[in-house]
């Protein structure tokens, strides 16, 4: 029972994480301790499965599917969907900069949390590392190619597997890129107003986006453990600008339903910010909520010390094959 509600707490924060544009679910998952045991167990979601059942009925196709970690975890994420959609509307509106500086540490935190995992390190895994800090910066600006697919189911199914795969990618957030498709406020309002045809049609591309993209990930940490780190931590580092607090939206597309689509930030310090906007840097708070940030993550990371040492055993795994 403890272990049930832990996974469904941290199934919480990974929906909560995800509500917020800029911060990922995955995140979550890597710093709480579950993030390999949520790839690996959503790949077992498939034929596979079928062939579990046939062979040892309900029990065998629970423990196939590892249900007694998957179902909590759902619940949590579940949960904190319904219930947190309208918090970050407030926070969004009323609170911008200390909602930022909160995730800026928690973010930055985590890319120092991942990048102590690998055991080993070699001068060719900065390839992996730039990969992922470009492919975080460049993700957002193809993102408004979605809208222009034209028909809006065809949009939602695949804004959900879009925005799924990213959910999967600590430091990639679903929300920023709905938000880059100009499908956050749509969806958002759709979960909120429980508008059953849209949340069908953007299930139908969450479902396409978690069995492909879970099948890569678990093949890619099975096989180059320690080089899919070093793309996790460029994917968090790359993602930290789109939180910097102090920031000017300098270039924009309006979407369907007339919401500004982000394309291009310029970053501010503090004092530019204040002289820019005339509204207050607040930076004793930003900051104040940026070690918060830093040091949740830093406290969840001494916790949860055990999944940190199998994430090394397997890159020890890893070094092993490689001799």
């Amino acid at each position: 029972m403890k272990r049930h509600l832990g996974i469904f707490l941290r199934g919480a924060g990974m929906g909560a994480a995800d509500a917020v544009p800029g911060v990922s679910g995955g995140t979550i998952a890597f710093v709480t301790g579950i993030y390999e045991e949520l790839i690996h167990s959503i790949k077992q979601f498939g034929p596979s499965a079928y062939l579990a059942w046939r062979r040892g009925g309900l029990p065998l196709l629970m423990a196939h599917l590892n249900l007694a970690f998957v179902l909590p975890l759902l619940a949590g994420i579940a949960v904190s969907l319904f219930s947190v959609a309208h918090l970050v509307v407030w926070l969004m509106a009323d609170f911008p900069l200390l909602l930022d500086g909160f995730f800026f540490g928690l973010v930055a935190a985590s890319a120092v949390v991942v990048s102590r995992h690998p055991a080993t390190w070699r001068w060719w895994h900065l390839l992996p590392l730039v990969a992922g800090l470009l492919l975080a910066h460049g993700l957002p600006s193809l993102m408004p190619l979605v809208a222009q697919l034209g028909n809006p189911a065809l949009v939602l199914v695949v804004g959900g597997a879009i925005a799924i795969s990213a959910l999967l990618l600590p430091g990639v957030s679903g929300s920023f890129l709905l938000l880059s498709m100009g499908l956050y406020g749509t969806v958002m309002q759709g979960v909120r107003s429980l508008d059953l045809g849209l949340i069908g049609l953007f299930g139908v591309g969450c479902l396409i986006g978690l069995f492909g993209f879970s099948r890569l990930l678990s093949w890619l940490l099975r096989h180059h453990h320690t080089a899919t780190l070093q793309l996790l931590v460029g994917f968090i580092i790359g993602s930290l600008p789109v939180l910097w607090p102090w920031r000017e939206l300098v270039r924009y597309q309006l979407g369907p339903d007339g919401q500004k689509i982000p394309l291009d930030y310029r970053y501010l310090t503090p004092g530019d910010f204040a002289d820019l906007t005339g509204d207050p840097a607040r930076l004793p708070a930003v900051v104040a909520l940026m070690l918060a940030g830093a040091a949740l993550v830093l406290l969840i990371s001494r916790a949860n010390r055990p999944a940190t040492s199998a994430c090394r055993q397997g890159a020890d795994k890893e070094k092993g094959s490689d001799v």
